[in-house]
């Protein structure tokens, strides 16, 4: 399996507008290409003039770079040592001359490469993939170096760890985990411009994410108008696919508004088979056991956006708001054979479990911001976030006998019908203030504070059908209240040591309260954390092609809001998933040594997690009848890992970039009935192929390959994916794109339970799991096309470490 799948797959940031005229001997120069290049010659950012002649150009690096004009019957005009900081750049007015060669037709193109390797990140040039329109923004993230997405669970993990905090435009996603994987999945990739992988993010960000952070990029157009772009797909697998988005914006002058819409329907089937043997109370005894589950999930999710902006006199003034909401409807059905080998005698179980689990969530938000005087900037925002989730469940069970004969077990209080209840509101208030000034010619500095507000309150409990009606099982009522906040402040420093070396040094200050107020003694908690979380980067260039740095930081990941909620799900009458309220933070530092070389990047990355956070973890309940399946904490987890991104050009048409993780991990279990300590080897393997064909049709194959890894004490084997793509370009009428998922239908996971210690009710199972891809055919038609032109407009959001964290 592994070897066909790599046979196939064979900032501190510093934010500057440039500003400009063009203009012949007489006359502005319209439609102009005007275009910031690296020393390296490689792109920046670019514009076109308007019939003006001007130009702006946002630039998302500070340096010395290179600006090229050119135009059809023009010189090429070439402009060197810009030196750009924060702030505004005019370059005043530009003359070029007219070329006194006559010429039939020029085509002027700049081509980003697929992926740029910097020294603080890797940037992804979403369109330098053929396979882009079309695509989901999900299927982008598939794509990217070092990048996995768990469409099993639900999460996104980047270097083999799953801590990640996704951004959009810089503000992070609030969603949870699985909400979010599904959203991305019904975004069109059109208006992506491309995708930021930072690792190890600068002190201006939230320290939250100890798998780093991935910044999504839309496209920013500057051009008066109206446009937009529409994009619609259908699909089948087990059952039908589909969804739509629709982006719109106008610009006119100063004032910009955008607005967007996006709806998402997938029917799909997915399942497990387990075999094994534990202890179960219910059955008096040992039992060994096999199992059938089969899960049917009905997905319907809306997401809306809206927002403003307006420009005056060095101010930008503006606001957002954004509204998704999603229901699930699942129906699950569990068939179980038990082999009581105490009793001598043999039960079969029959049980359905069904449910809708909704939520929404809305959030808004205000800035303004100054450019003063002495080229320094100023910055307020405050952002509102309201949460709700509701999710209920309920269990149908049935045993019955050698003879087939419906039967209660013996010794026990078993219950035919029992039920999940759980409701979960979140409000988060955001305030944040940033502050850039240019010290001098080779120093620069950028600070703030920022304040995040929480209130929660989960309710929960486990329901029984006694007499004909519902009674609350009290051992499983919960009400916990929660309130949180953090405040944080920050500066940094970009240091010009040489022509060649570059030091940004900077820290994070960050102070959090999180308490919990309950019925339940067990459940209170008042914890606060006071840390200081540095950010140092070094680099250092050996001529045009060649890089080195050195980055080290310390991070922290949160228990996101819904880990913490103490709800209750059946998944079976004897087991349960359920939050944890007592989780802790994992604390995280990194150290890493890079080099990249014409294109090609290696990174050494050695980390060092204090008590990481596992899911999906088994325990028991205290009075040992039935078991949770959860979120805990190891006590620690260790890694060094070695990640390389290799593009090649094969053939004029036909590119490739391989990429491979790979490393050494170490860590502790304490959860279980027996504690455990595991050291292990493991790699990730990805790769992408675009091939150019005639006619205007291109192809993609696209793959990924995951070695044997532990995820807690649960041991999970090797898996992969092969994806394929073809799309017909049809110019300015758009483009249709058919894509396969999984081609070898190879996209099975095996779960061992029991293997590295002794697990709760001494569990001992193998359990493949096995997804849709791997049972049905899943593919997906697309059309897309842009109108009026392309790109759509950024918004902003104070409020850029809340979202991740409702998982």
């Amino acid at each position: 399996m592994r070897t066909i799948i790599f046979l196939f797959m064979a900032s501190t940031a510093g934010f500057a507008q440039v500003t400009g005229k063009v203009q012949s001997a007489s006359n502005p120069v319209p439609f102009a290409n005007v275009v910031i290049l690296r020393n390296d010659s490689s792109l920046l950012s670019g514009s076109v003039t308007t019939e003006g002649g001007t130009f702006f150009i946002d630039v998302k690096e500070i340096g010395t770079f290179i600006l090229r004009v050119s135009a059809v019957g023009y010189k090429t005009y070439n402009r060197t040592g810009i030196s750009l900081t924060s702030g505004i750049y005019d370059t005043g007015t530009i003359h070029i001359s007219e070329d006194a060669t006559e010429l039939n037709e020029v085509v002027v193109k700049a081509e980003k490469p697929l992926l740029e390797q910097h020294a603080d990140k890797t940037i992804v040039n979403v369109e330098a993939s053929i396979m882009t329109k079309g695509s989901s923004v999900l299927q982008l993230l598939e794509r990217s170096p070092g990048v996995f997405v768990d469409q099993r669970n639900g999460s996104i993990a980047m270097n083999g760890k799953s801590g990640v905090m996704v951004m959009m435009n810089g503000k992070l996603m609030r969603l949870p985990m699985a909400q979010l994987v599904a959203m991305l999945n019904s975004l069109s990739a059109n208006d992506i411009e491309s995708i930021e992988l930072l690792p190890m993010p600068p002190a201006s960000m939230d320290a939250d994410g100890n798998a780093g952070v991935i910044n999504i990029v839309t496209k920013l157009n500057k051009e008066d108008g109206t446009r937009g772009s529409f994009a619609a797909y259908g699909g089948h697998g087990y059952g039908p696919k589909g969804g739509a988005s629709l982006n719109l914006q106008h610009i006119q002058g100063p004032l910009r508004l955008y607005s967007s819409y996006s709806f998402m329907h997938d029917r799909n089937l997915s399942g497990w088979e387990a075999d094994g043997s534990q202890v179960m109370p219910a059955f008096g005894g040992y039992v060994e056991a096999d199992v059938v589950d089969t899960e049917i999930f009905n997905t319907n999710s809306h997401n809306a956006t809206g927002g403003v902006d307006y420009r005056l006199k060095g101010w930008s003034l503006g606001g957002n708001a954004s509204y998704t909401s999603s229901s699930s409807a699942r129906e699950i059905s569990n068939e179980a054979n038990y082999n009581l080998i105490d009793a001598d005698s043999f039960l079969l179980m029959r049980s359905s479990i069904a449910g809708t689990n909704r939520w929404r969530n809305l959030t808004g938000g205000v800035y303004a911001s100054k450019e003063l005087k002495d080229g320094s900037k100023i910055s307020f925002d405050y952002d509102y976030l309201n949460y709700l989730n509701n999710n209920p469940t309920e269990i149908n069970s049935v045993f019955l006998n050698d003879s087939g004969a419906e039967v209660t077990p013996s010794g026990t209080i078993f219950f035919n019908r029992l039920a999940g209840r759980g409701r979960t509101p979140i409000h988060v208030n955001v305030v944040k203030s940033d502050y850039q000034k240019k010290l001098s010619e080779k120093l620069r500095m950028e600070a703030g504070v920022k304040a995040t507000f929480t209130g929660s309150n989960n309710s929960s409990a486990i329901e029984r059908f006694v007499n004909d009606r519902w009674t609350i099982d009290e051992r499983s009522a919960t009400d916990v209240r929660m309130k949180e906040k953090i405040l944080a402040s920050y500066a940094s420093f970009a240091i010009d040591l040489s022509e060649t070396t570059k030091l940004t040094a900077g820290a994070r200050y960050e102070y959090s309260r999180t308490q919990t107020e309950s019925p339940k003694p067990e459940n209170e908690i008042d914890w606060k954390v006071s840390r200081l979380f540095p950010n140092v980067l070094i680099s250092k260039s050996f001529g045009q092609n060649t890089r080195l740095q050195l980055n080290w930081s310390t991070r922290i990941t949160r228990p996101s809001y819904n880990e913490l909620a103490s709800f209750v799900q059946y998944t079976d009458p004897m087991s349960a998933m359920t939050g944890n309220p007592l989780l802790k933070p994992t604390i995280t530092n990194n150290i890493s040594l890079g080099a990249s070389i014409s294109g090609y990047s290696f990174t050494l990355l050695a980390s060092q997690d204090e008590n990481p956070i596992i899911r999906w973890q088994l325990t028991e309940n205290s009075t040992h009848d039935l078991m949770y399946c959860g979120p805990q904490n190891m006590p620690y987890q260790n890694s060094l890992m070695f990640t390389t991104s290799l593009p090649f050009r094969v053939t004029k048409w036909w590119n490739m970039t391989l990429g491979t993780t790979s490393g050494i991990r170490q860590f502790e279990v304490t959860h279980t009935r027996m504690p455990a300590e595991k050291t292990y080897f493991f790699y990730v393997l990805n790769g992408t192929q675009t091939f150019s064909l005639p006619k205007n049709f291109s192809f993609e194959l696209s793959g990924w390959y995951n070695s044997s890894q532990y995820d807690g004490s649960k041991h999970v084997t090797g898996f992969g994916a092969l994806n394929a793509g073809v799309k017909k370009d049809f110019g300015k009428r758009g483009s249709l794109q058919l894509a396969l998922s999984d081609v070898l239908m190879s996209l099975k996971l095996v779960n061992k339970f029991g293997e590295l210690t002794e697990e709760a009710f001494n569990v001992q199972s193998h359990a493949p799991w096995r997804s849709e891809s791997s049972r049905f055919r899943v593919f997906r038609i697309t059309y897309s096309i842009t109108f009026g032109g392309e790109g759509s407009v950024s918004s902003r959001d104070a409020s850029d470490s809340e979202r991740s964290r409702l998982k």
